[in-house]
């Protein structure tokens, strides 16, 4: 299967302002592409490309007063399969993770394990360690926050989210990796491409997506909230352990989105 995706930014700036980008795929999915991912800029400035803690591509520049621009399209090559599932996968006791995995334990900007792991082991304590647990984390989550653009903040936590009982896919994603590092289950978040690829078209307008990841025998494997099922052609761009990790902007100073277009496709 080939997929076509991209986007086109645009932010406004009243004086030179640094900037940070995020807006590269994984560097593990540069072999699938089929065309070059070249993002443009404009206008032209010198950038520096950097790789961050996550193993994230970024893209860091000085933007000019004004507008500034940056756009790129690519097609890159997919299975075509459904995401891998676990069922059966036993949960790994955090004795025996790996050092580098415990931070994915740990709670984040915007994943308050302390103020949720009372409920989560009230909620989920008695399911048996392994893929169930997860299965019934990600269905908890599902029914119990209403997606609604209208009500999207950039700021709200897992614990509003879980509160509020409302969001978007951040909302979502943010509160299925607290509740999940609760039950000592490494969560990391992701953001990316996913288009209606195998499932009803939605009339909204494209954007990029948010989901995250479980480790659980030696393997990550997706899942995905606000969506709960498995899904087709996901491209990641970026992994953290919350959304503050994993921003597609991050300006150091004021600006405004003029406007803001992403594109997933499945060619032909």
């Amino acid at each position: 299967m080939e997929i076509r995706a991209g986007y086109d930014i645009s932010i406004d700036f009243p004086a030179p302002t640094p900037l940070v980008l995020m807006l590269d795929i994984r560097p593990e999915r540069e072999n699938d592409l089929l065309t070059p991912q070249r993002p443009s800029i404009d206008p032209l400035v010198p950038v520096q490309r950097y790789i961050d803690g996550f193993g994230n591509r970024c893209t860091r520049l000085l933007a000019p007063a004004g507008r500034f621009r940056t756009w790129v399209d690519f097609t890159i090559y997919d299975s075509g399969l459904p995401e891998k599932q676990g069922w059966g996968v036993e949960q790994t006791p955090v004795e025996y993770l790996p050092s580098d995995l415990l931070v994915f334990l740990m709670g984040s900007r915007y994943c308050e394990t302390d103020v949720l792991s009372e409920f989560a082991w009230s909620m989920f304590g008695h399911i048996a360690p392994g893929w169930g647990r997860v299965q019934a984390i990600v269905d908890y989550v599902h029914n119990h926050i209403k997606f609604s653009y209208a009500n999207a903040r950039s700021t709200r936590t897992a614990w509003e989210g879980w509160s509020e009982g409302t969001g978007v896919c951040r909302d979502f994603a943010h509160l299925a990796v607290t509740l999940c590092r609760c039950m000592n289950i490494p969560a990391r978040y992701c953001t990316g491409y996913l288009g209606d690829i195998g499932v009803p078209l939605m009339p909204d307008p494209m954007d990029f997506s948010a989901w995250f990841e479980v480790w659980m025998d030696g393997s990550w494997y997706t899942q995905d909230a606000r969506h709960n099922q498995p899904r087709i052609g996901r491209i990641v761009i970026a992994r953290g352990r919350d959304a503050a990790d994993v921003a597609i902007s991050t300006s150091f100073g004021p600006h405004m989105l003029s406007s803001f277009n992403v594109t997933t496709l499945e060619v032909g």
